[in-house]
């Protein structure tokens, strides 16, 4: 009989793992970081050793940390297997992964620092260089559409979910006792209303059905509202004299934001005259879905191509990039007219907070969050309205006017959740992945009041039949 374990993100956002197995498979379905405080932490430091020594096959829906992040350690710890993903996937995670191994490193030698003064034991990374070369040279690229066996019983088919660059709906066939058995898992849905993405896919038929709850007890506001408030903002802004801080993922939100900088420049509504993009991950992400251009939704690229003339920088004439330190380090001399786009995106580490010691403290200052902070991180502290918070080892007043601009967001919303989960002909079972408890059963209680679905919200480590 197949069966499904959840290993992770169950009852929260991060750290996306799950078991399947059949009578001759045991697929590994993501591997990713948990991400928010001390315990997060813990919790990667745990061995994958039982894992790498018995998956056949690693599979993996996009290319976000926490979904993919801790594929080196995975490798680190004996992993020798195959890690199917699709191609825009498999190019970024050659930029994440390998940001990921640096960034740790940098933190640990930090760390060591201090235990070697305090004469503890030092502490070593996650993994490092070689474990993310020997990850990346592991993964097999799945165009979307294309059938990929796996195993002797299980078939692969990716499909767009539009939510980043790569993102993909897992659908698998198993075979299981004479028997054919359709798991569908929808990986991260992305936003309809989403600018570069193209409309997530619309499966028909499934017998259990993993389905992402982020924000499965809310909507989202209409995009265009959303634009709206951002202009407001940055004339604000500009008016008080100060600037705009904007921690944004570097995969995807990054991108949107810029998208939406450039419109509002040739409407005439960007006052500011520096837009800066302070994240070397960010820029080569960026330089990658320039260059990736074709799996992005069509329409918006025509209207970039229409507004430059096919020239990035005639797009958003204000943009900068800052790769190297110093010239991060040169942006905290401007303190009003400049709009920061940096990461983190959850605020917890990076340069946006080297900015944050800067800036947050100024009246002036304003701090627009556009993605999903997750519980325990310095990005949650501030949009529950923290008075003070803890940056760099110092506390810092926080004076800054927060906005939250949750119509930017990559993720469906329950109704665009509900919508997509009614194209299913058939009465497939719903499990509730991906989501903070509260989404989780709201979403779970929409699906069988409002679509009379099977919905069940499913306990870590829990195992079900397939």
């Amino acid at each position: 009989m197949a069966q499904l374990t959840f290993l992770g993100a169950t009852g929260e956002v991060t750290g996306s793992r799950y078991l399947i197995e059949t009578e001759t498979t045991r697929l590994l379905l993501e591997c990713g970081l948990q991400q928010g405080g001390r315990q997060a932490g813990e919790a990667n430091q745990a061995s994958l050793k039982a894992l790498a020594d018995s998956v056949d096959a690693v599979v993996l829906s996009h290319g976000h940390l926490d979904h993919a992040g801790l594929l080196p350690k995975l490798v680190r710890d004996g992993y020798r297997g195959p890690i199917y993903c699709t191609t825009g996937t498999r190019d970024l995670l050659h930029i994440m992964l390998r940001d990921s191994a640096h960034v740790m490193s940098k933190d640990v030698e930090w760390e060591n620092k201090w235990r070697q003064r305090a004469g503890k034991d030092l502490i070593e990374p996650l993994y490092n260089m070689d474990d993310v070369e020997a990850a990346l040279d592991q993964c097999c690229a799945v165009d979307y559409g294309h059938l990929q066996a796996v195993g002797k019983d299980i078939q692969l088919k990716f499909h767009d979910a539009g939510h980043i660059l790569g993102s993909a709906i897992v659908e698998m066939v198993l075979q299981d006792g004479g028997r054919s058995r359709h798991l569908v898992f929808s990986g991260d849905l992305g936003n309809p209303d989403s600018v570069l993405m193209n409309t997530p896919a619309r499966l028909t038929h499934a017998d259990l059905v993993m389905l992402e709850s982020t924000y499965g007890n809310r909507d989202h506001r209409p995009l265009e509202e959303t634009i709206e408030e951002l202009a407001g903002i940055l004339k604000e802004a500009h008016e008080a004299g100060g600037n705009v801080l904007i921690p944004a993922f570097a995969v995807g939100r990054t991108q949107e934001v810029l998208y939406h900088l450039g419109r509002l420049h040739h409407q005439g509504r960007l006052p500011q005259q520096k837009v800066f993009l302070d994240s070397p991950m960010g820029i080569q992400v960026t330089e990658l879905y320039a260059r990736r251009r074709k799996l992005l939704n069509g329409a918006d690229m025509d209207e970039l191509d229409r507004a430059s003339g096919g020239d990035l920088q005639r797009y958003l004439p204000q943009l900068q990039f800052t790769r190297r330190v110093e010239e991060s380090m040169a942006i905290n001399q401007i303190t009003g007219g400049a709009i920061i786009i940096a990461g983190a995106g959850m605020c917890n580490g990076g340069r946006i907070t080297h900015h944050f010691k800067y800036n947050l403290w100024r009246r002036q200052t304003h701090l627009v969050i556009v993605g999903f902070q997750a519980r325990g991180t310095l990005g949650r502290q501030l949009v529950d309205g923290a008075k003070r918070i803890k940056v760099l080892g110092n506390e810092l007043a926080v004076a800054a006017k927060v906005h939250t601009l949750g119509g930017l967001s990559a993720h469906a919303g329950q109704s665009a959740l509900l919508d997509w989960a009614g194209a299913f002909k058939n009465q497939p079972v719903f499990h509730m992945v991906h989501g903070e408890p509260e989404a989780r059963e709201a979403l779970a209680e929409a699906l069988r009041t409002r679509a009379k679905r099977d919905a069940r919200v499913p306990e870590l480590g829990q195992t079900v039949e397939i």
